[in-house]
């Protein structure tokens, strides 16, 4: 119990009132807690649960929790594969949507509600690489969910975004954290569609300085990466300007880096790896084969 308390203690003194994990088990670097995770969406928190744990021990957690002054409400998720999250509140008044922030820019998110509150807090560090490199380009945001990389491109400087999921409610949701921060209509486009579908619209509107490609990991009947990613990657070279970049990122842990560089190699020669980001130091994994990849390449040009 220390060593999740003593995280959640360095993390939220590192937090500077922004979003963050405040204990990561998935990553194996805590013995016995690789199901349990515990977020930060100032001033909640949210436990994370991927397998049942016994009851008392949670309770134990939950008013473990309450000596830390910043977290006035907490929810407590249970996940399963297959299965709708169940969340309930621990503690304090805590709504279904607040606002927060990362890295100088809002979000709205649902803390006590969805598998998902709208915000993936493990790709910060690939948002404030779009941040710093986004000015005057025209980006591509595939699989934008909540248009989180587009609200931190808009945010650097980026000329035009434009955003496709196929969910329109993630797409409604990014209309919102749009106007939250005050980028202008005319800056952005949201395509609430399946490009597997047609690639017609988004060929039109190119072509991009800038892809980012951030795909779920699994969705049956949507994406699955053995067979989906080849299918969005060979439209790489008709969508990206000479000299322009690609982000290609993927969470799977039984698919590691060589998964991507592979069909990168294959399907677009002339694009060149250039870097993996790391991943945030509230993300520690034993495996990092395991986590989060981020991708760059850069095109010939």
């Amino acid at each position: 119990m220390q060593r999740i308390l003593d995280s959640i203690q360095q993390h939220l003194s590192a937090s500077d009132s922004e979003v963050r994990r405040l204990f990561h088990g998935r990553g194996h670097c805590y013995e016995g807690l690789e199901d349990l995770v515990i977020d930060w969406l100032p001033p909640y928190a949210v436990i994370r649960l991927y397998k049942a744990v016994e009851a008392d021990w949670l309770d134990t957690l939950c008013e473990q929790m309450r000596q830390f002054e910043a977290i006035e409400g907490l929810v407590v998720q249970q996940r399963a594969r297959g299965q709708e999250a169940i969340n309930r509140v621990a503690w304090g008044e805590v709504p279904d949507m607040t606002e927060v922030q990362e890295l100088g820019v809002r979000y709205r998110v649902k803390p006590s509600r969805n598998q998902n509150s709208g915000l993936f807090l493990d790709m910060r560090e690939g948002r404030r690489w779009v941040q710093q490199n986004a000015e005057g380009k025209r980006i591509l945001n595939l699989f934008a969910y909540t248009c989180g990389f587009s609200t931190a491109a808009l945010s650097g400087g980026a000329e035009h975004v434009v955003n496709v999921d196929m969910s329109r409610s993630a797409i409604d949701t990014g209309r919102q954290n749009h106007l939250l921060n005050g980028f202008s209509k005319d800056q952005v486009t949201f395509l609430a569609y399946d490009l597997f579908r047609s690639w017609k619209r988004i060929r039109q509107l190119g072509p991009y300085d800038l892809i980012v490609i951030d795909p779920p990991s699994f969705q049956r009947g949507s994406f699955v990466a053995e067979k989906d990613y080849r299918k969005v990657i060979r439209r790489l070279p008709e969508l990206t300007a000479e000299g322009g970049q690609v982000m290609a990122c993927h969470n799977d842990p039984k698919l590691g880096t060589e998964f991507l560089k592979e069909i990168m190699l294959e399907e677009c020669p002339d694009f060149s790896f250039v870097e993996r980001l790391k991943n945030p130091e509230d993300f520690p994994e034993a495996e990092p084969e395991k986590g989060l990849k981020v991708l760059l390449y850069a095109r010939e040009g």
